[in-house]
């Protein structure tokens, strides 16, 4: 209707718009008023409080047009009473015959997933066996119940004790031992001499753990030293040379000295060896190549490095007989090595321990990059003997000993 009050408003002040007047006229005249659709109110079923009411009190008539129908105003009246008011409580099935009545929210319930046939497959599966562990376990249940009276006959008549019920093992938590705290080197060998209680004379072992890695060769830790006051055992040693050095040898105190015949006597020996150091003069070298599976894994083959290839074979054979030792880390970056015995003196356990320190720095791979000596390279220092307990050592006193033993050196 509002765009059409528009329309004539237009064409009334607008000449050429007489023919759009005259379309629009008809729908326009106030003679044929337009009625709105009204549905009528279901009403509720009366109660009886309200039935008795209606039978005393006659009900009043709404007011009527002279057709018998409410008029155009009174609906549009009724209807705007009816918004204005406050809306009742509808049932669900009243709200479907009336058109303004609230909006009932829609109850919503949580989606289904079909399951898929595989998953149908495990769980009849899973049900399956389920059904036969439980039927196993009852069969289990009814043949225990059925052999138990003729077990307690048989203790009964045989005098059988019956078996004690062993508990379930467990777990036991391992309790850490706690850490030994570092001593002083003099205090270490005092503990060390202390407990050496065995029926023989046991060696003083030290054991270093060190910062590098093994596997590179650039972080290879060899060497080897004499110790001032030897190692306390007698060595037997070995020289492979042959006319004068042979000569030089045997006088200077060598066990066994020879040539090819003490080479072939050692890969024909079945391994047996009657010696602990072996040396050998350049022109041998070559020629051990037959007895080094037999050398090599005891530690016996001779190395240029460590001073046991050599011409000058009197001085080799008379350090190794005053104690001279070689030292190497193994796979775990650890170093061990014996420097004396149990009834050595303090003070001589002492320097022995400082001279190996000492050689110990001078072997110190190039590649390790550290502000001190002993930091990253040294990480413990334990000495203990042959069979007691092990005693670390602070690294202090290990550094005093060896600077000990290099000023002994210089004088």
């Amino acid at each position: 209707m509002a765009h059409l009050r528009l329309l004539r408003h237009h064409s009334h002040h607008c000449d050429h718009n007489f023919a759009l007047l005259r379309l629009i006229a008809p729908f326009c005249s106030s003679s044929a008023p337009i009625k709105p659709v009204a549905y009528p109110v279901k009403p509720k079923e009366p109660t009886e409080e309200e039935k008795t009411t209606q039978h005393q009190a006659p009900t009043q008539e709404q007011p009527t047009s002279s057709s018998g129908r409410l008029g155009t105003m009174e609906t549009l009246d009724l209807l705007e009473s009816l918004k204005s008011s406050p809306s009742p409580t509808w049932t669900r099935e009243e709200a479907r015959f009336m058109k303004d009545a609230p909006v009932i929210t829609p109850v919503s319930y949580a989606a289904k997933v079909a399951p898929l046939p595989e998953d149908r497959v495990e769980e009849r599966q899973e049900e399956i066996e389920e059904k036969e562990r439980q039927e196993a376990q009852e069969q289990l249940n009814r043949e225990a119940r059925r052999m138990e009276p003729d077990f307690r006959m048989r203790r009964h008549i045989f005098g059988i004790q019956e078996e004690e019920k062993i508990p379930y093992p467990t777990l036991i938590r391992v309790e850490k031992k706690p850490q030994k705290v570092a001593v002083d080197l003099m205090e270490a060998i005092r503990q060390v001499k202390a407990n050496a209680k065995r029926n023989f004379v046991e060696t003083v072992e030290a054991h270093v753990n060190l910062g590098v890695d093994p596997r590179r060769g650039d972080q290879m830790v060899r060497g080897a030293l004499t110790l001032p006051h030897g190692t306390g055992k007698t060595v037997r040693v070995a020289v492979f040379a042959e006319g004068a050095a042979a000569e030089e040898a045997r006088t200077a105190g060598a066990d066994v000295v020879g040539g090819d015949e003490l080479i072939e006597q050692i890969r024909t020996g079945g391994g047996k060896l009657n010696f602990d150091k072996c040396i050998a003069t350049p022109m041998y070298m070559p020629r051990l190549s037959k007895i080094a599976r037999i050398l090599g894994p005891r530690g016996l083959m001779p190395n240029p490095k460590l001073g046991s290839v050599t011409s000058d074979v009197s001085n080799a054979v008379k350090a190794a007989k005053c104690g001279r030792i070689d030292f190497k880390i193994d796979k775990t970056a650890i170093v061990h090595v014996g420097l004396g015995k149990v009834n050595f003196s303090e003070e001589v356990l002492r320097e022995n321990i400082g001279a190996f320190v000492n050689a110990l720095l001078l072997a110190k791979p190039a590649g390790l990059k550290k502000t001190s000596k002993y930091a990253g390279y040294v990480k413990n220092f334990t000495l203990s003997c042959t069979m007691g307990p092990g005693f670390p050592v602070t690294v202090q006193s290990l550094s005093a000993a060896a600077d000990h033993y290099s000023k002994l050196q210089v004088k």
